[in-house]
């Protein structure tokens, strides 16, 4: 599989794709406000302690309160109690390069500590952004701080090593672990990532130095620092691209801006020289992402609705709780039978679904209702084909067996807003409940309304302000309503159009003279 890594920068954002086979899977957008800052760093003051809940809300400068589980809460006399315990590294902390997981504590150990007795309001403390802010819901923060390099990860609030899963070569696993164990300065605890596979000592190292000059100068920040403040900002977009990705996976990275394309080779001077032949510069007249074809995908995957090749379609409906995805034939109506065409239709949509929870980066529970099939064995084969087209996604996922309703439930890890959260925003007319009141209901409303008011209505005529539609359907086919009420009130009813009116908006008003 060819992959490439795309990035469009213009003044007001920075887009990345990451690509497979000419065919965008991936889209990170950056606009340089609060709405991506995991891995920052930051200095905090507690606001408030909830013993109800366990947790903390935390201000660390954005416009939300952060959220602070008791589990995430580092105290330094706890390190004796994780000496005890042996972990194996995640195998996401190689994709998502260490990204605080909030879902998985650092140490599998049962902890008893209150929250009410590790913190108060007030309080200042250092914490780290695990996930962004998402919808209404504050940041996600845990004072259990990483910070990632190529070969290295290091995490100053443990004294474990651990060496990524990937490398399973014992011998080089062993050897790394060694290598690592023997060069640390003090206690940290060091994550081995698979890039080092194979490489010499001294680049681990140089590495190590570095990591560890970066978490001695966040150290001092923090001693010196007002609260909130940022004291460490995770890399830009296009270098996180070039971290998390070039270095593993992707063969070529295109760049449409030259300062850009200028940082990402400094960069890569510092840190992966090799791989500065893999970075092209975009130098075409019409715009990267058009030259690529990739805006027609992006705008499909703002839909609610996707069509499939075969003529079905998938909907997609987020709601605050989970994400509700229907499967329907829609136009296809099969060659044989009915179970064929069902099977058919699902398999179809079981790959499209897979794409679009990626592409779109549907995260939380995700309940999907496939077409009802009667068979067991093509239930079967729908299930694990939907595992089967999940192992590309890097993110986390549990899939469930379909149910005896048809339904399958499923997770994924969410660390960000969704591709439609971050480009989109609640239609101004229905505020995102994906209705408004009719017109011929808004017509029946008024009527109701005047009739309300006109006992205490003194005046000799009626001015009636609204939606230009909403006039012209009380003159035309709802004509009636206003003749009965002048008919009923004993008073004249002039309709005047407002452009600026919503459709459900209306005033009345009283006209006293001439």
């Amino acid at each position: 599989m060819y992959k490439q890594l795309l990035i469009n920068v213009s003044d007001q954002e920075t887009r990345v794709a990451h690509l497979e086979d000419g065919t965008i899977c991936e889209l990170y957008v950056d606009r340089g406000d609060d709405s991506d800052v995991t891995g920052n760093i930051y200095k905090g003051r507690v606001l408030r302690v909830l013993p109800g809940m366990q947790a903390a809300f935390v201000d660390i400068g954005l416009n939300q309160a952060a959220f602070l589980y008791v589990d995430d809460v580092y105290i330094n006399d706890f390190k004796e109690y994780e000496r005890m315990f042996e972990i194996e590294s995640e195998e996401e902390e190689e994709d998502s390069e260490t990204k605080s997981n909030p879902d998985d504590p650092p140490f599998e150990v049962k902890r008893n500590f209150l929250i009410e007795e590790l913190l108060s309001e007030g309080q200042e403390l250092l914490a780290q952004v695990a996930k962004s802010p998402i919808g209404t819901k504050g940041a996600r923060i845990s004072s259990y701080i990483s910070l990632p390099g190529r070969f290295l990860v290091l995490m100053p609030t443990s004294d474990h090593i651990g060496v990524s899963r990937r490398i399973e070569d014992e011998v080089e696993r062993e050897r790394l672990r060694k290598a690592v164990q023997d060069l640390r300065r003090g206690n940290y605890g060091y994550i081995v990532r698979t890039a080092v596979e194979g490489e010499p000592e001294d680049k681990l190292a140089s590495e190590m130095l570095f990591l560890d000059n970066l978490w001695e100068n966040i150290s001092k920040k923090f001693e010196n620092a007002p609260s909130p403040s940022l004291l460490h900002q995770e890399l830009s977009v296009s270098l996180r691209a070039v971290r998390d990705l070039l270095i593993h996976e992707v063969e070529k990275l295109v760049i449409d801006s030259k300062p850009t394309y200028d940082a990402v080779l400094s960069f890569l001077d510092t840190y992966m020289p090799d791989l500065k032949d893999h970075v092209v510069l975009y130098e075409g007249s019409e715009p990267v992402f058009d030259a690529y074809n990739l805006e027609g995908d992006i705008s499909r995957a703002l839909k609610r609705k996707v069509w499939l090749k075969s003529g079905g379609d998938v909907t997609i409906e987020h709601t605050e709780a989970l994400v509700a995805i229907d499967v329907n034939t829609g136009r296809y109506v099969g060659k044989h039978n009915l179970e064929e065409t069902i099977l058919k239709t699902n398999l179809e949509a079981v790959k499209e679904i897979a794409y679009q929870i990626r592409l779109r980066d549907i995260g939380g529970i995700i309940v999907i209702d496939f077409i009802d099939m009667e068979k067991k064995s093509n239930q079967e084969k729908v299930f694990n084909a939907l595992k089967e087209a999940l192992v590309k996604d890097k993110s986390k996922t549990h899939v469930l067996p379909i149910s005896d309703m048809g339904l399958i439930q499923m997770t994924r890890k969410r660390t960000r807003e969704p591709l439609t959260r971050i480009l989109c925003e609640p239609c101004y007319y229905c505020e995102g409940e994906g209705y408004i009141i009719s017109k011929q209901s808004t017509c029946y409303t008024i009527f109701r309304e005047i009739l309300r008011e006109s006992r205490d209505m003194n005046g000799i005529r009626l001015t009636l302000r609204v939606n230009p539609q909403i006039a012209e359907l009380l003159h035309g086919e709802e004509n009636h309503l206003i003749a009965a009420l002048e008919q009923t009130i004993g008073k004249q009813i002039v309709i005047y159009p407002n452009t600026t009116y919503h459709l459900e908006e209306f005033d009345i008003f009283e006209i006293y003279k001439d």
